[in-house]
């Protein structure tokens, strides 16, 4: 086991990532901006060094400060958390020949599984589903006009370096195919400097259903069940719950069976997540995310399995204890993201926060870094915290969220608390009804 890790982030993930390592009695390093030189993950760590001004760029994402950080603190491995440098494979290169351990799979599964158009070929031949569409990247829009009359519209222009719905544009009809290239590609090259595009059929009502895995990187991978994350708000995730209120015992134990076979085969270490469109009982691939999920604590509350313990337990050479007949599920687990968002805009809202106040109680924990009198940075992501309950069932679920939603008091800034509010007593919701286009076509009526 490792005696010291840095971790490369920010925010609530540092601070829990940190906790996981102190109960694992490993001494921890922070690195921060001076923008988070009293944040809370800064304060509990045994050490800290401070790696730039607050743009990310200068300081996060700035690969010689990080390793310049763990020779002088003589940290042994890097936790990346998500996000930043979470599925930078150069930087698990640059890690490993300093001889310090990157928390995370091997640098060819991350770049692999970071170009979407090599992912979907990789899991093709590893015997997981995938959506209709081009063999590969398309290269003209002669090309592309014809691969879309083959899959038939609409279809979605995609960015092969993509992710979070940048470098994504829908294509209803022939005649709006030249656009949506044309738009996909400038918004892939200034967003990632790579402007290949591939194309996908789309999907009229889907869910998203992802599948967390856990592998060794010696041949053995199990699955701790899906995730339903459909309702999103610009590609972007905002509620996550497990199990999904979709899918039976049959149609989970199937493709997570095959999504695990599929890890082993391919030799996978570390969390993982595959993610999946579902729609009419099929499931299609959509990309793989390397590294541990924001939504990862919904699992681990049905589960019972502490994730980041795992990554750190396996990075360090351990092999997998669990066997997937281990794995049991129970209840129902629901997170909310926190965001310092005005929750009619969404327009950012970074400020001080003057009282703080999380909710408590059987089956709720809220993973944040914020306290009161902290003062929210403009310059990183707007999500501030993570509200996750758990209940015997979903029903009980839904009932401890309200309750929990109804004790959590952010003053000082504007955060997305009231949509939750909204959100927990709408009928489809509490019905389960949802897809990923629901929450847009809520917001705009």
């Amino acid at each position: 086991m490792f005696n010291k890790i840095l971790i490369a982030n920010r925010g609530e993930i540092a601070l829990r990532i940190l906790r996981a390592a102190k109960e694992l009695g490993i001494q921890t390093v922070a690195v921060h901006s001076t923008a988070d030189q009293d944040a809370m993950h800064v304060r509990l760590a045994d050490e800290s060094v401070c790696i730039g001004p607050p743009p990310a760029a200068q300081s996060y994402l700035n690969i010689p400060e990080i390793l310049a950080a763990c020779e002088i603190t003589g940290a042994e491995a890097v936790h990346p958390g998500y996000g930043f440098l979470s599925e930078n494979a150069r930087f698990a290169e640059i890690l490993e020949a300093h001889n310090i351990t990157f928390i995370g799979p091997k640098s060819e599964h991350i770049r692999v599984m970071g170009d979407k158009i090599a992912a979907k070929d990789t899991v093709k031949k590893l015997g997981i589903p995938v959506v209709p569409g081009s063999d590969g990247g398309v290269t003209d829009d002669d090309e592309a006009a014809k691969v879309a009359e083959e899959i038939g519209y609409p279809v979605l222009v995609k960015a092969s370096a993509g992710g979070g719905g940048r470098g994504m544009k829908l294509a209803k009809t022939a005649a709006d195919l030249s656009n949506a290239l044309q738009s996909a590609r400038s918004e892939a090259k200034a967003a990632f400097g790579d402007d290949a595009v591939y194309l996908e059929k789309y999907l009229e009502k889907p869910r998203h259903i992802e599948i967390q895995i856990l592998g060794d990187g010696q041949g053995n991978a199990i699955h701790l069940g899906e995730r339903d994350c459909s309702l999103q708000r610009r590609h972007q995730k905002v509620w996550e719950e497990a199990p999904s209120p979709a899918l039976n015992n049959e149609q989970r134990n199937r493709i997570g069976g095959v999504v695990a076979k599929a890890m082993a085969d391919l030799g996978y270490s570390g969390v993982g997540t595959i993610e999946f469109l579902y729609e009419d009982g099929e499931f299609y691939f959509i990309e793989m995310n390397t590294r541990l999920q924001v939504e990862h604590p919904v699992t681990e509350a049905i589960t019972g399995i502490d994730l980041v313990h795992e990554q750190i337990r396996i990075a360090a050479g351990g092999r997998l204890t669990l066997k997937q007949e281990d794995v049991e599920f129970s209840g129902h687990a629901i997170e909310c993201r926190i965001n310092a968002e005005d929750p009619a805009t969404f327009a950012p809202s970074p400020g001080r926060i003057t009282y703080y106040h999380p909710p408590g109680g059987l089956g709720t924990r809220v993973d944040s870094a914020v306290y009161q009198g902290y003062l929210v940075p403009p310059h990183y992501d707007s999500l501030i915290g993570k509200l996750i309950v758990h209940g015997r069932s979903r029903v009980e679920c839904m009932m401890r969220l309200r309750r929990a939603l109804g004790e959590y008091v952010v003053d000082g800034i504007k955060t997305t608390i009231p949509l939750f509010v909204e959100l927990v007593d709408n009928p489809d919701i509490a019905n389960g009804m949802y897809d990923i286009h629901w929450l847009e076509k809520h917001l705009d009526l």
